[in-house]
């Protein structure tokens, strides 16, 4: 153990010019970051609380909308996808290519892309959010009817079912408990994600919490930072409730 742990210093101290880590700066960051974080006791902008519910909702509705869309969408390519659910190899290799290079991106770098194409709004972070989505849940998809024993395959075969069937009766209710699970999760996830969306102009709280941020105004940036924190708090206990009732 001795010697692993030497090998690991000596490796991150030699590593440390190549990260440009800057000791000095470690040493005085927890002063900044209190200096920083005091400017967050002020008087909240109560005032602006109105615009602030406004572009929340907004954010949310981005979330929820590119949940939705991703989740109809990666049904049939979850099935496309599954080894034991694919008409044929090939397609399988290819919807899992194209889900694994739209996953590889991060929501962010869509919402530019989208923008460029369609302009400012919501609608490209809601395109971003669901084609991210759609890798993801896909994916998963995928991954959780190939887990399906074949015995419960066997079990309806052996009474005639067709193939649809099968795919219908067999796969998707072994399946359908862990994918609702895993869509909750994403869509806390996304809410997260709209939040920054606006950044590049996709909507949501992003852009008012940047410029908040940039003009020093702690007084709104407090706001935002609550209403953040409370809402995905409010959805974490939701979509708690709506999986346990469901599965």
């Amino acid at each position: 153990m001795l010697l692993i742990g030497t090998a690991v210093i000596s490796v991150l101290t030699l590593s440390s010019p190549l990260l440009d880590i800057n000791f000095s700066a470690l040493i005085h960051a927890p002063a900044r970051l209190v200096l920083f974080l005091g400017n967050f006791l002020t008087s909240p902008d109560w005032e602006w609380l109105g615009h602030l519910a406004v572009k929340l909702a907004e954010t949310v509705e981005m979330a929820l909308l590119g949940t939705l869309v991703a989740a109809l969408i990666s049904l049939p390519l979850g099935f496309l996808g599954a080894r034991n659910a694919s008409p044929h190899p090939f397609i399988s290799h290819m919807v899992r290519a194209c889900l694994s290079s739209v996953r590889a991106f991060p929501e962010m770098m869509w919402a530019l892309v989208f923008v460029a194409a369609v302009g400012l709004g919501a609608l490209p972070g809601v395109a971003a959010i669901a084609l991210v989505t759609v890798g993801f849940l896909g994916k998963f998809l995928a991954e959780s009817l190939e887990a399906v024993p074949n015995s419960a395959l066997e079990g309806v075969i052996a009474h005639g079912a067709r193939p649809m069937q099968v795919r219908a009766f067999a796969l998707l209710p072994h399946a359908w408990p862990d994918f609702v699970s895993v869509l909750f999760v994403v869509f806390e996830h996304n809410v997260r994600a709209a939040t920054v969306l606006g950044l590049v102009g996709a909507g949501g709280i992003g852009y008012d919490m940047t410029m908040a941020m940039r003009l020093f105004q702690f007084d709104r940036l407090v706001l935002i930072v609550l209403a953040i924190w409370l809402v995905v708090t409010i959805l974490d206990r939701l979509s708690d409730a709506l999986r346990r009732r469901i599965i």
